[in-house]
């Protein structure tokens, strides 16, 4: 049977799905985030990526889960905010990244979006209110070549002229 027009659509009962294009119940263990790629004044803003005292030193750029619900931008601009205390403008998609660690069946898809801010200044008195987030700092190009960071394209990408969307296959996450 076809699809039905939008009216038909409000009036339950009228068409009944073909079982052969039903979307089956997403994977359990798949987490859908956004990412913002902040660069200003020719420095990129990031963020810490773990939890202080873990012993791990991961940089990352602002953002997190997406709530259901929420556009993909309305998640972004919450995100940045809670991990920087920063208003941004959400532009285009710039890199689609995924981690995995399969010992525990976890699997994230990241969106990074290009951003810039709506104000430029870091607020000192900031605090992230899930208290994951302890430094948030602007990096030269230069400086990103000395750190941890995840992923490890996201200089190439925001240091260059936007091109094509770009893809980081699959990668371990880091423990």
């Amino acid at each position: 049977m076809d699809r039905p027009r939008a009216s038909e659509a409000l009036n339950p009962g009228l068409w009944e799905p073909d079982p052969a294009h039903v979307i089956l119940p997403m994977y359990s263990g798949l987490r859908l985030g956004v990412r913002a790629i902040i660069v200003h004044a020719d420095r990129l803003l990031l963020v810490n990526a773990y939890q202080p005292g873990t012993g791990l030193e991961l940089w990352c750029a602002p953002g997190g889960g997406v709530e259901a619900h929420r556009s993909l931008h309305d998640n972004l601009q919450r995100e940045v905010y809670e991990e920087t205390g920063l208003d941004i403008e959400v532009g285009e998609v710039a890199l689609i990244n995924e981690f995995h660690d399969p010992e525990k069946s976890f699997h994230q898809v990241e969106i990074f979006f290009r951003a810039s801010l709506v104000h430029e200044r870091l607020d000192d008195t900031w605090t992230d209110p899930e208290g994951i987030v302890e430094k948030r700092r602007f990096f030269s190009e230069r400086e990103t070549r000395g750190l941890l960071l995840k992923p490890s394209s996201l200089p190439r990408i925001a240091f260059n002229p936007p091109q094509s969307i770009a893809y980081d296959p699959l990668e371990l996450i880091l423990k």
